[in-house]
């Protein structure tokens, strides 16, 4: 832990602060600015018990090297002295890590995420990379011992997706693959290629947050649902019956369809949770453009329209844009090896925290 980098002063304050404001009766006025700095509070009182612990090792570190480097004290006050000091750098260690952990934890680390893939520029070369990425995501979920489970896709007739969404289930899955929202570019030869011409593809990577059941409401009266039947290539893709579910919020004009399952109720279901999680994303994104210290410490925009990383078969490169990352290990990424970038993305994302003192989670 870079302890220089982080104000150990500012939260001590912060925390003073805010245990006056809570002590006084018109708090209690305004509910939710109570409940608001309450959690705040909580947060904080965390932090400074955690810190008040690391500074009294840190005292007994400094006594301890001052008993070690005096030549007045003898050898054995000295060799006992250097026994204990081992237990108290442990210890600290430990506290960092504590101080870190609740400092820069992701406030959404124990939410479920929905992602969509959707083929972009480049045709039929896309849309088998949008497959690619949806089976390097497979088995990173796998490795993570995540849960998946496919919402809606759009097959092609050589086995790409022209889109693809789908549920992740795990602790600390949106912590990781929040990164991954963007534009993914490919770098290949296309099986469609005769001439063995390299082409520039591109597919688009959504992350959303899916909302618990008591955290966001939808007036049904803004609903607008219709039924249709599905659309694909034969066999389970194909129903007879109009079980497929389009879904228009009016309010904002946001459109969802499913068609994956034969029940129109649990298409209908699907639907519905996409649609929720999209509404989610707007409404946060609102959110988030008026904080502007929180921008700061974004690693890119996370906007649909950015490229973030491109993956060039030929050279076996992946390059992440946003951080300057090079590696030559393309066949371990996309066989789900996902770590290789995220963990540096992860730690990225730490520096900057750091560097904006990552004290205004709540305000």
């Amino acid at each position: 832990m870079e302890k220089s980098k982080i104000d150990f002063e500012r939260i001590k304050k912060e925390y003073e602060e805010i245990s006056l404001k809570l002590a006084s009766r018109d708090i209690f006025k305004d509910r939710k600015e109570y409940q608001r700095l309450a959690k705040r509070f909580s947060f904080l009182e965390k932090l400074c018990n955690l810190i008040k612990e690391y500074e009294k090792l840190e005292k007994e570190k400094k006594d301890l090297e001052s008993i070690i480097n005096n030549s007045s004290y003898e050898e054995e006050m000295k060799r006992l002295a250097c026994e204990e000091i081992k237990s108290v750098k442990e210890k600290i260690v430990e506290i960092e890590e504590e101080i870190e952990k609740e400092l820069f934890q992701d406030e959404e680390e124990d939410k479920n995420i929905i992602m969509e893939i959707r083929a972009a520029a480049g045709g039929e070369e896309s849309a088998l990379f949008a497959a690619d990425l949806f089976r390097m995501y497979s088995r990173y979920i796998e490795r993570k011992n995540w849960k998946l489970e496919i919402l809606n896709s759009h097959p092609t007739e050589l086995g790409g997706f022209k889109e693809i969404i789908f549920a992740v289930k795990g602790k600390n899955c949106f912590s990781y693959l929040k990164f991954e929202k963007g534009v993914h570019r490919v770098q290949r030869v296309p099986v469609t290629e005769s001439g063995g011409r390299i082409h520039t593809s591109t597919v688009t990577v959504a992350v959303l947050i899916e909302p618990e059941k008591t955290e966001l409401n939808i007036n049904p009266d803004d609903l607008k649902i219709e039924t249709f039947r599905a659309s694909g290539h034969g066999g389970q893709h194909v129903n007879r019956t109009d079980s497929a579910v389009r879904i228009t919020h009016i309010p904002t004009g946001i459109v969802v369809s499913c068609q994956d399952e034969r029940s129109q109720i649990k298409n209908r279901e699907k639907a519905m949770r996409v649609l929720k999680a999209r509404l989610l994303e707007r409404m946060q994104k609102e959110k988030e453009e008026k904080i502007s210290k929180e921008r700061k410490t974004q690693i890119g925009t996370g906007e649909r329209s950015e490229k973030i990383r491109t993956y060039n078969f030929p050279e076996r490169r992946v390059t992440d844009h946003r951080i300057n990352l090079t590696i030559y290990r393309l066949e371990e990424v996309m066989e789900g090896n996902l770590d290789l970038i995220l963990e540096e993305l992860r730690r990225e994302e730490k520096r900057r925290l750091y560097e904006a003192e990552g004290l205004d989670k709540e305000k």
